[in-house]
């Protein structure tokens, strides 16, 4: 017999804004904690097909999802096609009902299976504590008062190196190397599961001084792309998440670096000081994390070209 799982929240935010947040997963990975990537497999106007991969009971899992989307409605249905044990079924909808007074219920409903009887209770639990991660930063970016394309930023940088996609990828793979090869990179540990995993936490030193620390999750793909999430972003943002894709070309390899931002507008107004704009943060934020992803880049396509000799 399914399990049944219901979690609501109130937000204030106008429906049609929390709508779209809900509705395009590829912001996920900046908005919801759990979530670290999103590849989609098939999309449409109103349906989709995608693989998710997300930290669930502290283990990195993945599975693929169809959805089935109203905006009319303000619903959201969703099945796992193919689950992970020892669930045996996985489905659910988000709607969303505006109050008279300018928020909005947001309901989160879950019906799975499990092989297992004496797994319900941790699987129970696992719904239980991402369904109100989800829907606390559902309502952190919601409530932000801007439009979520203006808190949400996405820019990336790309280099074409001499040498093979494989070297380059395998640059950026092998990150424990990088305090011996990137000079804004002082310390990195690193752990990788034999899926590909990676568990990674970093110091750095942006191009203004400012030192972070960050703690990651990279999914790597080899060798084509690479894709994190930051579970500890810097103090001006909500979230970050990127990827790294490494193509073949006729003078050997083009290397992008995507970075996804989601801003905390006050956090970020309070670090460099004053009233500053949206658009002055972004434009900060892409100076800062671009100029050490350009850097990164440069040593990638250096240790790449390196091969051919």
């Amino acid at each position: 017999m399914p399990i049944s799982m219901t979690h609501t929240r109130l937000v204030a935010a106008p429906a049609e804004d929390i709508y779209r947040i809900i509705a395009d997963v590829t912001l996920w990975p900046v908005v919801f904690g759990p979530t670290v990537d999103v590849r989609h497999l098939a999309r449409s106007e109103r349906s989709e097909r995608f693989q998710l991969w997300a930290v669930v009971g502290g283990e990195v899992n993945t599975w693929i999802s169809r959805r089935e989307l109203d905006p009319v409605a303000r619903t959201v249905e969703f099945r796992q096609e193919r689950t992970h044990p020892p669930i045996t079924a996985m489905a659910g909808r988000w709607s969303l009902q505006p109050l008279r007074d300018g928020r909005t219920e947001v309901r989160l409903d879950h019906a799975f299976s499990v092989a297992d009887a004496g797994a319900e209770a941790t699987i129970r639990a696992a719904v239980d504590r991402n369904s109100a991660e989800e829907l606390a930063a559902l309502g952190r970016i919601a409530e932000l008062g801007h439009p979520v394309d203006r808190v949400v930023d996405t820019f990336s940088d790309t280099v074409l190196v001499k040498g093979s996609p494989e070297e380059a990828y395998e640059f950026i793979r092998r990150s424990d190397l990088w305090p011996g090869r990137l000079p804004h990179v002082a310390r990195v540990d690193l752990v990788e599961d034999a899926a590909g995993v990676q568990r990674m936490e970093m110091d750095t030193v942006t191009g203004d001084g400012a030192a972070h620390t960050t703690r990651s999750v990279r999914i790597c793909r080899g060798p084509s792309e690479i894709a994190y999430k930051q579970l500890l972003p810097p103090t001006m943002l909500l979230g970050h998440s990127g990827r790294w894709t490494f193509t073949a070309v006729d003078a050997g390899a083009r290397v992008t670096a995507t970075h996804t931002v989601a801003i905390d507008p006050a956090a970020a107004r309070e670090a460099l000081g004053g009233e500053r704009g949206l658009d002055e943060v972004r434009e900060h934020l892409r100076a800062a994390l671009g100029g050490n992803t350009r850097a990164t880049l440069a040593k990638a396509g250096a240790f790449a070209a390196e091969s051919l000799h």
